[in-house]
């Protein structure tokens, strides 16, 4: 996450991540539903453009007949098992209640595509009463009223997260509405900070904001020709990381201060810019009362901590760990530098 310098003007986009609502029943003509269900329109086509990146068909030619005998038992073997998991979804959608419908739907919503949709048409075919097709055909009404609900929802959700990294990097816009990086005063970057501090007290700095940036930085990496967009999300998640790491300190322990524990904390609660000059005054190669060695320790502590008390491959714990991991990559290059140097022979 390290910031680069450059000029850069912010396009912020949207992106979707599923998010849980609650159900209530859902009152229309079912028949009307399950025809679009049927006819391959409405909430079919509406996940089928929703999920079309993790939809995908394949065909392969064999030139001997073993080898087409062998791949068809294993197509048939694959599909046997896909149909056994979607009835098994059916039957638990089937008998769930209305109050619990729109966490079952959002727990499982990669698996309303293309064969789930015809499976469940084929078992309305099969059914021998019309209160049974009926029951069917409300099922479908349902499903899709919740998945359009959670489409919609989590757009809202991506928006605000949007307008809330807008707000964040504000104070980097000129008069001319311009965002310029790096900027042209430290005071940008102080009141960056505190719109971080603030958005994080109030709950917005979640995993769908999280989320939002880190995908508008992949794609300003992807586009290569935007190098301050990349070095201002590198320094939101930089402020990100270093509010929520300075809220505890684990440089007092026993009325005893742990140095090591001390300058990390120091570190982590500046601006990048101010990382050289604080390790090398904290490091005993430079005069300060820290080895190397003791604060190497302090980071895979930290780094341990921060893996433990996070959820496992959560945008919080990558973002945390790498800014960690940051400042370390950082000291081995100063002490390298610093070994290397003819004084230090």
């Amino acid at each position: 996450m390290s910031a680069g310098c450059a000029m850069a003007s912010v396009s912020l986009s949207s992106r979707v991540v599923p998010t849980v609502v609650e159900a209530r029943p859902v009152h229309s003509s079912s028949r009307q539903a399950w025809s679009r269900v049927i006819c391959g329109s409405g909430a079919f086509d509406f996940r089928q453009r929703l999920w079309a990146p993790f939809l995908s068909t394949s065909s392969s030619s064999f030139s001997s007949r073993k080898s087409t005998v062998h791949v068809a038992a294993s197509s048939t073997e694959k599909i046997f098992k896909t149909t056994v998991e979607i009835d098994r979804l059916i039957d638990n959608l089937r008998s769930t209640e209305y109050h619990n419908m729109a966490q079952l739907v959002a727990e499982n919503v990669l698996a309303f595509d293309a064969p789930f949709w015809l499976r469940l048409a084929a078992r309305a075919d099969l059914c021998t009463s019309d209160d049974d097709r009926g029951e069917y055909e409300e099922l479908a009404s349902q499903i899709m009223s919740i998945v359009e609900r959670i489409v919609s929802k989590t757009k809202e959700k991506i928006e605000s997260s949007t307008d809330v990294l807008k707000a964040i990097i504000k104070p980097l816009t000129e008069d001319d509405n311009e965002i310029v990086w790096p900027p042209r005063n430290e005071a940008s970057l102080i009141e960056m900070r505190k719109e971080v501090e603030k958005r994080e007290l109030e709950n917005f700095l979640d995993e769908s904001f999280l989320s939002e940036v880190s995908a508008q930085l992949r794609q300003a990496k992807e586009d290569k020709d935007k190098p301050g967009l990349v070095a201002i999300l590198q320094k939101v998640l930089q402020l990100y990381a270093a509010c929520l790491l300075s809220k505890r300190s684990y440089a007092m322990k026993d009325g005893v201060v742990d140095k090591a524990e001390e300058l990390l904390e120091k570190v982590m609660d500046v601006d990048e810019d101010k990382w050289n000059d604080l390790l090398r005054n904290g490091f005993t190669y430079g005069g300060g009362e820290v080895p190397s060695e003791d604060f190497f320790k302090a980071v895979d502590r930290r780094i341990e901590r921060t893996l433990m008390r996070t959820e496992n491959g959560s945008y919080q714990q990558r973002v945390l760990a790498e800014y960690i991991r940051e400042i370390e990559a950082r000291a081995e290059s100063l002490i390298a530098a610093f070994q290397s140097s003819p004084s230090s022979r």
